[in-house]
Parts: structure tokens; C-alpha cells; sequence
């Protein structure tokens, strides 16, 4: 199954986002440590939500990778992250 599908479902859900955009990266990273050839290792999301509001970067970001938990534990290695609300998407 591909990873980037589940992402997306388990953002959407979780976050109900305005604007989501999830990028494979891993082309970009191979021979770097935690590569997968198979591809979808490493990834760059830009989510935009409400949910977002009066929350820290760092509380944002951990608001992400808890709803991806699995897929961190098993082939995604790593993340960047843009966590947006809707007046800061500009």
C-alpha cells in the first residue's frame, strides 16, 4: 500500500485542512541514512487548518506526527513540515 494516501486520509481527518500538499522527497535523499529505493521514506507537507490556531510550531508539529504516528514507526523516516493557519497562509 502506498504510504502517502494514508497520510493524506489520516490529515484530513484529524486536522480537517483548508489546503494539504504532501511531497515524496525521497528521491532527494538517496544514500542518506533512512532512504527506502522503493521510495516514500521522506516527504515535505504543507497543512493549513484551524486547527492550528493558538498553537506553537513544535505543539503543531507534534499534533502531526501523532495522527502519522504509524507511518513514522514503520517506512516514513522522515518529515518536513509547514503548519500553517488559514490568516498565516498568506
Amino acid at each position: 500500500m502506498r504510504v502517502a494516501p494514508v497520510m493524506q486520509k489520516k490529515l484530513e481527518d484529524g486536522l480537517k485542512p483548508i489546503r494539504l500538499v504532501i511531497t515524496d522527497d525521497s528521491h532527494r535523499h538517496a544514500g542518506h541514512a533512512g532512504h527506502n529505493h522503493e521510495g516514500e521514506s521522506h516527504f515535505n507537507i504543507v497543512v493549513v487548518a484551524d486547527a492550528f490556531a493558538g498553537k506553537s510550531r513544535v505543539d503543531r508539529h507534534r499534533m502531526v506526527n501523532a495522527l502519522l504516528a504509524d507511518e513514522l514507526a514503520g517506512r516514513v523516516h522522515a518529515l518536513a513540515l509547514t503548519t500553517l493557519t488559514p490568516a498565516e497562509d498568506k
